[in-house]
């Protein structure tokens, strides 16, 4: 039975100073994200005027940063080792918007190419040719 009670009281005071580290630990968390707030504070104000000087130094406004899209993150930063230049690639094809073919009754259109749309689909189910809202046709 004095084997049990030491083994409780020492579990009783090994919880305890976990406690007690825990909230120590735990008051130390909350100290140092009110130095990194402060911290932020401090420099925000500066960072925006560096921001600021070198948007008028390149002639940058918001609507520029707007529109821009964002830059694709490089492999951590690294700079390429010397000898190591990657080739150019050949430009991506650009889609070419082709005119229409055919028009619908509400002013749809189709191109001819790809799936049938459903507006031409049904309009040929109901017996209707296709040909007949072909654009030249009309």
């Amino acid at each position: 039975m004095v084997l049990r009670t030491d083994v409780v009281s020492t579990l009783f005071l090994i919880s305890e100073l976990n406690m007690s580290n825990l909230i120590d630990i735990q008051s130390q968390i909350d100290k140092l994200q009110k130095q990194a707030n402060e911290i932020r504070s401090k420099e925000f104000g500066g960072t925006v005027q560096e921001i600021l000087a070198k948007m008028q130094a390149f002639g940058i406004t918001v609507k520029d940063l707007q529109t821009a899209k964002p830059a694709k993150a490089g492999k951590g930063g690294r700079k390429a080792k010397v000898g190591t230049e990657k080739t150019v690639k050949a430009p991506k094809r650009v889609a070419v918007a082709v005119p229409p073919k055919y028009r619908g009754p509400n002013g749809e259109t189709w191109s001819g190419r790809g799936l049938t749309p459903k507006w031409l689909s049904a309009l040929i189910a109901q017996g209707q040719s296709k040909e007949s809202f072909a654009i030249n046709a009309q």
